[in-house]
């Protein structure tokens, strides 16, 4: 029997080890998830929510066991891992909250004779893929509104994070949604193609890595069903010279090293207004040297490892070859002891004197790295926030909405932010451009992403 073994990042153990999904696993999930869906389609929409409510309360509940989960598995600080539930359930219960209003008939202006209006159906069953970086708060995204929406979902973890997939539907399954609504599998790279080209399969939502997301547009063609992409990105982050310094320095430095940078719109690559360049750098590195990198089973420990070695190797690769190009380092690791080659203990690092001629400020580092530029004027910053292949956020600081509301406007990517970074809003429709991705979640937009539009015609007299 071939198995999924979860190695954690913590001390290297074996943490959880399930079977993978078979052949007949995956089919009587498809065959229970066909004969589910229509029912709970079917289901009023009022009852839906209720369900769908009462499953965020359990899980809410169980806040204190599942943060422990998270750390061991991906090796998030256990101050902060509890945090994501909370998380989970604001997003859940805002979709839950405009479900009514975003899936209502479109009804169309009078005409006599005539009734005109727009259905808004479910597409039928939906494949979540979720990544093991924020397990929960990226699932949430698309499981909750595929089933408030009327479809069946079959949920795919990262093999670094099963727990999550077992909790959640769980916690489903007790709230009392019918048997097949909800389900999950632990599958192999292969089946998980076999299951994405399954026809019973009418949308796929995919959180990951461009090759990932590569792969499911590969398997998924020629099938014209609904697909959804979310990629990651390098996103910017610009410092106007009328920014609140110390307000921004604190945001930026949180929004570019929690979760050890592990975040797909967290901010890796910055650029300052050369006026406030020196200061910034000095206030930065100040507080980068205050995390606490360590075992994050620990209660002080603010900064825990990367998810696995390579992980970790990789960002140390990105930041040796700047260096040897000219870069320079404000952080010292041996201030940093658990720092350790060979592991995915990795000290934080902020780093000037680059420029996109290195790897550091192109590709995406999910790391605790963090280039910093000097820039001259908003054109400059723009041309140089708009140089990647990513676009998922852009954040600006500035005292000026006017000024930042124009900047924005001329940035490629999915959301601008201003005075803040690395935040979502459940009210906003999340997605990405370029190789972030494409499709939405969340907000009323996400709903029209997990259902199709069926339209009315009825002449009331022949």
């Amino acid at each position: 029997m071939t198995t999924l073994q979860c190695l954690s990042p913590v001390d290297g153990s074996l943490y959880v080890e399930r079977p993978l999904a078979a052949e007949g696993d995956i089919r009587q999930a498809l065959d229970a998830a066909v004969r589910a869906q229509p029912f709970w389609r079917n289901t009023p929409l009022a009852d839906r929510v209720a369900l769908v409510r009462r499953a965020v309360e359990i899980f809410v509940d169980r806040k204190e066991e599942l943060g422990p989960e998270l750390t061991w598995m991906m090796g998030r600080p256990i101050r902060f891992a509890s945090g994501e539930i909370l998380g989970f359930a604001e997003r859940a219960h805002y979709m839950a909250d405009i479900a009514e209003a975003a899936l209502a008939d479109i009804r169309l202006p009078e005409k006599e004779g005539f009734e005109r209006f727009i259905r808004r159906e479910p597409l039928g069953i939906s494949l979540v893929i979720a990544p093991w970086n924020y397990p929960y708060l990226t699932a949430v995204n698309a499981v909750v509104p595929a089933l408030l929406a009327g479809n069946a979902v079959i949920l795919k973890h990262s093999a670094q994070t099963p727990l999550c997939a077992e909790r959640m539907v769980e916690a489903f399954i007790e709230a009392g949604l019918p048997a097949g609504v909800i389900q999950y599998l632990h599958l192999s790279h292969g089946n998980t193609e076999r299951l994405i080209s399954a026809p019973e399969i009418n949308h796929v939502a995919f959180t990951g890595s461009v090759p990932g997301g590569a792969m499911v547009e590969r398997v998924a063609a020629g099938r014209f069903i609904h697909v959804g992409l979310e990629l990651g990105g390098k996103d910017p982050a610009y410092v106007r010279a009328d920014a609140d310094l110390e307000a921004s320095v604190a945001s930026v430095v949180d929004g570019a090293y929690f979760n050890s940078g592990q975040s797909c719109c967290g901010i890796e690559r910055l650029y300052v207004h050369e006026s406030l360049f020196d200061d910034f750098v000095q206030r930065a590195v100040a507080l980068v040297k205050d995390y606490r990198l360590g075992r994050p089973d620990e209660a002080d420990t603010t900064l825990g490892p990367l998810v696995r070695t390579a992980a970790a190797d990789f960002v140390r690769g990105q930041i040796d070859e700047a260096l040897s190009a000219g870069a320079r380092a404000h952080i010292d690791p041996v201030a940093f002891p658990a720092d350790r080659p060979g592991t995915p203990y990795l000290a934080p690092q902020l780093l000037t004197e680059v420029n996109h001629e290195m790897r550091v400020m192109r590709e995406e580092s999910f790391g605790p790295v963090l280039g910093v530029q000097p820039v001259r004027d908003d054109e400059e910053a723009i041309a140089l926030m708009n140089d990647s292949d990513f676009g998922l956020t852009s954040a600006i600081y500035s005292r000026d909405i006017d000024a930042a509301r124009t900047i924005g406007e001329r940035l490629q990517t999915g959301t601008v932010l201003l005075n803040r970074c690395d935040y979502l809003d459940p009210a906003l429709a999340w997605t990405g451009v370029k190789q972030s991705g494409r499709g939405c979640t969340l907000s009323t937009v996400g709903y029209e992403h997990l259902t199709r539009p069926k339209s009315f015609h009825l002449k009331k007299r022949p």
